[in-house]
């Protein structure tokens, strides 16, 4: 659960013009994805993972499945794919659960990182839900991962490093957060 300190930062919470205006290793930036909370992407090739909030024809959240994902295929004609079974249950799924039902907060972490969690809540200055989770003391609000990967099996790929781009809402800077698995 996240920390009860958390709620004393919520009003600091600005989150004005989120995003990177390019991208420094060449990859595609995905724009003008409506709801958009981040996205991945690996060394292996410049397809990327979106992460959306899934929301009903209201807007509201949908407290069953917060969260949507699927691909961009940016190494072919950038068709928008689902995740197969083996991607959502082993690599790049999420496990969620509710943290609160009245302001409609989750927990959630990757199906193949459990020891990171992250959240999703709704911003009370934008209206807006971000992707939060700290890092080395610091709440970041996340913007994209990298994921750089060098040798390995399909099903054990050996994952050099992790980064994790976003904005460190404190400070109201860019940051980048540099995980070694």
């Amino acid at each position: 659960m996240l920390s009860k300190s958390f709620n004393v930062f919520l009003p600091i919470l600005v989150f004005a013009g989120l995003g990177f205006s390019g991208d420094s290793s060449g990859f595609p930036v995905p724009t003008g994805i409506k709801n958009m909370l981040f996205y991945v992407q690996r060394s292996l090739n410049k397809n990327t993972i979106i992460y959306q909030l899934n929301t009903n024809e209201n807007e509201e959240v949908n407290v069953e499945e917060p969260i949507k994902m699927y691909w961009i295929n940016y190494a072919g004609k950038s068709d928008k794919e689902m995740l197969n079974y083996i991607q959502r249950k082993y690599a790049y799924g999420l496990s969620v659960k509710m943290t609160d039902s009245e302001k409609k907060t989750f927990c959630f972490n990757f199906v193949s990182y459990k020891s990171q969690s992250l959240y999703l809540i709704k911003s009370p200055i934008d209206k807006k839900y971000h992707t939060l989770s700290y890092f080395n003391n610091r709440l970041i609000d996340i913007n994209r991962i990298y994921i750089h990967i060098e040798g390995g099996t399909f099903w054990y790929p050996k994952v050099k490093y992790i980064e994790v781009f976003g904005k460190d809402i404190h400070k109201n800077e860019e940051i980048v957060e540099k995980i070694i698995p």
